[in-house]
């Protein structure tokens, strides 16, 4: 059996696997490939069997999303190392290899991701993930490469291996031991945010999670849901609330989610001022639900929440008050 299995998730993604599976199959000699497949419609299942035979195929059930897809999926491969990669992933020559080697020389390393570059502008970083991610205080993340909307050209300025706080779901590599200890992604998530409440569970358990610039893909980004989508507004205000409801130490918890909760509200006037009225009314959504459900997740909170787990105290006063469109400009002064 290979140490590292490449699983990709797949709902009715038959163009994307034919333009995006043959660079995978070339370029992962490492690597067991598989297509989990969410219950299609499409002919991608009949495609993938009769057009590239290598790849071994799973069939859920059911649209499940990302999180519960993967979940489900996952209970039936056993290599070492798990690979999700997205269907709209195109990868490199010897992109495998050094993450590989991150995890073979460090045995505390149980997640990492690669480079993640714009498929339609390889010079740019590109929005999920980029050049790896971190939190602020108050749950918004950002990147290396990425805050917010700004993205910097790569100019090799991460090519480097160092500790991130969270890898992106668009190509994340974690150890099978790991997945399974931690009880895999938070199936309620659906989609969106469910890898950064994975890695914060893991950091809380005292696990390690890198960035490796030595390895690069190019994401294509809203291939599945649009950037524009008032579901993905949705999905995002309410995971974020969730992951930290679950995660945060308990002498921040209710302090932060309230400082959390005024934020929404400005950025749910914003999209009223932006003729958005649907995104407004996504936010408002995102937080009924989240009040419905906070006994629930109080319930998923562990016994571990480490205190440090910010770079920042707000991204968002750095990027919009104090100009900090780039990484760099966030420690200045």
């Amino acid at each position: 059996m290979k140490k590292i299995a490449v699983v990709i998730l797949n709902w009715n993604g038959q163009k994307l696997l034919e333009q995006f599976l043959p660079s995978v199959i070339q370029y992962s000699p490492e690597a067991t490939v598989y297509v989990a497949d969410n219950a299609s419609t499409d002919n991608s299942v009949s495609f993938v069997q009769s057009t590239f035979p290598s790849v071994k195929i799973i069939q859920n059930t059911g649209n499940f999303g990302y999180a519960k897809g993967y979940n489900v999926a996952l209970e039936q491969v056993e290599e070492e190392i798990y690979a999700l990669v997205n269907s709209d992933i195109e990868v490199t020559e010897n992109w495998l290899q050094p993450i590989i080697t991150l995890f073979e020389n460090d045995a505390t390393l149980a997640i990492a991701q690669p480079k993640i570059l714009d498929f339609k502008n390889k010079k740019m970083f590109e929005y999920a993930g980029a050049g790896g991610g971190f939190i602020d205080k108050y749950g918004f993340p950002f990147c290396r490469g990425r805050i917010f909307d700004t993205l910097e050209e790569d100019k090799g300025q991460y090519n480097d291996v160092i500790d991130i706080f969270w890898a992106t779901g668009a190509c994340f590599f974690i150890r099978k031991e790991v997945f399974r200890a931690l009880n895999g992604l938070d199936a309620d998530f659906f989609a969106h945010q469910e890898e950064i409440d994975l890695c914060w569970r893991a950091f809380n358990q005292g696990y390690k999670i890198q960035y490796c610039g030595l390895s690069t893909v190019y994401h294509v980004g809203g291939a599945t849901l649009q950037t524009g989508s008032p579901m993905k507004t949705f999905l995002n205000f309410r995971n974020s609330l969730w992951m930290m409801t679950k995660n945060l130490p308990t002498r921040k918890l209710f302090p932060v989610l309230f400082i959390r909760m005024i934020f929404d509200g400005i950025a749910g006037v914003k999209f009223l001022a932006e003729g958005k009225p649907k995104h407004l009314w996504a936010v408002l959504k995102s937080h009924f639900y989240f009040y419905t459900h906070l006994p629930k997740y109080l319930k998923k909170r562990n016994q571990t929440q480490k205190e440090n787990y910010y770079k920042i105290n707000s991204i968002v006063y750095r990027y919009f008050i104090k100009n900090g469109k780039v990484f760099a400009d966030l420690f200045k002064n």
